[in-house]
């Protein structure tokens, strides 16, 4: 088990009286709120009651009036347009969006999706030699296009028009489309620049919707897809995010559209979905149409209308993602075995690894999960169509993609954010690029970023999670729970409670730790704990010594009842 640093929150410099008083709560709760930047009473209500009117006016996106033209003069004219997305969830569900808007309103709309095998990620030569062979004269792309500027310009001779809809870091410079979609543009002053691709997608359908003189409420059907985007793509929980989000969850829950609806029956969950259940329950479910076979399928299903193709395709999909979890587990496995036996690999400060019968389409998963046992920035590489293409991921703090930047000269082609990026090189550059990113790496990373980290906002005496005479749960909890959404910038809270001592504790499931626990002050309260991985603590902590635990807090449901309990994420002995 990996030792861990706990990091504790710099205190907020901001009063809580004022929003004590106004708010009516404790002193703990208001700098929570600072936490996130809220310090006044508007931002408050801003943040505890999410509403359709702080979703901004999509006008305010660079180009959007040019892409509004361009499509609405395509429905005049009757050409056919082609909705081009990236395979993974953020994507398919964009094109999803897109696909369904536009078809509601003009026929002639097909949607394609790049084959990971053999076109790789972003805009394909491909896709738009499809595009020109079957008369479409504008494509849309949707999560990619950004770093297009050769293939737009190799459409433009094949008389296609281009608009993108990304919301990746643009290079140096734009693709000439008719029109760039992106907020991270530096030209782009739109208020909001953490968008996923499938919410820039909803801005060029808002604004369309916007232009034809329909409801804004006429979108609310499309906020189920920008929920499992917005969760999967782990974009900031904030601001217009967060509004989207809060209300996707609502549609997700109370009346998916059938492809979701498919996916949830089939994951057998039985209660109501929060973000963490976005992302582990339904992004990796559509991501794995994708990864294994194609992404087509995964949109098929996201715009089904009928329940029986519905249900097939959603049983389809169940079953590539039963075989995406059996590569992910053994291919995870062989990337270990390699690390362990190279001492090179073990010294490094960063993961390079490379085996050619790697099954491309869990790279990225297995990644990640070496980095749960090494934790390095990591980069696994397999073989595509003669070159080597690889999927990186990032450990706290540390920007993997300027780190991939400073290697450039040894790759084909790469792209991404902070903390996950894809790349394609000459597998011959192999070795070079594992020296050279090494170097990059140990040049620019500190000491404490090689350590996993766990970011503490408070410490909290367990006094406050017990409930009042009648009631179910704390207010304390029952505020917490208003702070959901959650995501990055608005993470659930993580708190630290010093010295408790363990009443009873057992191992369960081999690696965790059952336990209940009360604080020296209040002996005779018990709090029921669990922490997953934590079993190796079982022996320090069962021999009536006091320890601090690092925790969330969350409902468990047992025989019916549900009550609180601490989801431990690490233990300090005193």
């Amino acid at each position: 088990m990996q030792q861990k640093r706990w990091t504790y929150s710099p205190k907020s410099e901001k009063s809580t009286k004022e929003l004590e008083e106004k708010l009516g709560l404790s002193a703990e709760l208001v700098e929570l709120l600072h936490l996130r930047g809220i310090h006044t009473f508007e931002d408050a209500q801003t943040f505890f009651r999410p509403q359709l009117e702080h979703i901004h006016d999509p006008f305010l996106m660079k180009d959007m009036d040019k892409a509004v033209k361009r499509v609405l003069r395509a429905f005049e004219k009757e050409e056919k347009i082609l909705v081009y997305g990236d395979y993974d969830v953020d994507g398919t569900t964009a094109v999803s969006l897109m696909y369904t808007f536009l078809i509601k309103h003009y026929k002639n709309v097909e949607f394609y999706i790049p084959d990971r095998y053999t076109e790789g990620y972003g805009v394909s030569i491909q896709g738009i030699d499809y595009a020109a062979d079957n008369d479409f004269s504008l494509i849309i792309a949707l999560d990619c296009g950004i770093k297009a500027i050769e293939k737009v310009d190799y459409a433009k001779e094949k008389g296609v028009d281009f608009i993108i809809c990304d919301h990746h870091r643009p290079g140096d410079e734009i693709p000439k489309a008719v029109a760039v979609l992106d907020p991270k543009r530096k030209d782009c002053s739109y208020p909001y620049d953490e968008l996923c691709g499938c919410g820039v997608g909803f801005k060029l359908v808002q604004a369309l919707n916007q232009e034809l003189g329909f409801d804004f409420n006429d979108l609310e059907e499309y906020f189920d897809l920008l929920v499992v985007s917005i969760g999967s793509d782990i974009v900031p929980v904030t601001g217009e995010n967060r509004v989207l989000a809060h209300f996707g969850l609502k549609k997700i829950n109370h009346s998916p559209r059938k492809g979701i609806a498919e996916i949830l029956k089939l994951s057998a969950l039985k209660r109501d979905l929060n973000i963490t259940d976005v992302v582990f329950i339904v992004g990796p479910r559509i991501n794995a149409a994708g990864r294994m076979k194609s992404g087509m399928n995964a949109v098929k299903l996201l715009v089904s209308e009928e329940d029986g193709a519905a249900k097939e395709l959603g049983e389809f999909i169940e079953s590539e993602n039963k075989q995406r979890k059996n590569f992910d587990k053994s291919i995870t496995e062989e990337a270990l075995k390699q690390i362990e036996e190279n001492e090179t690999f073990l010294n490094a400060k960063s993961t390079v690894l490379y085996n050619e019968s790697w099954h491309k389409g869990v790279i990225g998963i297995v990644a990640s999960r070496v980095i749960e046992t090494h934790y390095k920035p990591t980069i696994i590489l397999t073989e595509s169509n003669g070159k080597a293409a690889g999927s990186a991921r990032s450990v706290q703090g540390f920007d993997v993609y300027n780190a991939i930047d400073e290697c450039s000269d040894l790759l084909t082609q790469f792209g991404g954010h902070m903390y996950a990026a894809g790349m394609t090189m000459p597998i011959e550059n192999i070795d070079a690029f594992r020296e050279k990113f090494d170097q990059v790496v140990s040049a620019t990373i500190t000491e404490d970023q090689l350590v996993p980290e766990i970011k503490i906002d408070l410490e909290i005496s367990l006094e406050a999670l017990i409930p009042a005479k009648g009631e179910q749960f704390p207010k304390f909890y029952r505020i917490i729970k208003q702070f959901a959404p959650f995501g990055p910038q608005n993470m659930h809270p993580v708190f630290v409670a010093k010295n408790v001592k363990s009443k009873y504790a057992k191992i369960v499931g081999d690696t965790h730790l059952k336990l209940s626990v009360y604080q020296k002050e209040k002996p005779t309260q018990l709090f029921d704990c669990i922490g997953f991985g934590l079993g190796d603590f079982f022996e320090k902590i069962n021999n009536n010594q006091y320890f601090d635990v690092v925790f969330v807090i969350e409902e468990n449901t047992w025989n019916g009842n549900t009550k609180l309990q601490l989801n431990l994420r690490d233990i300090k002995l005193v």
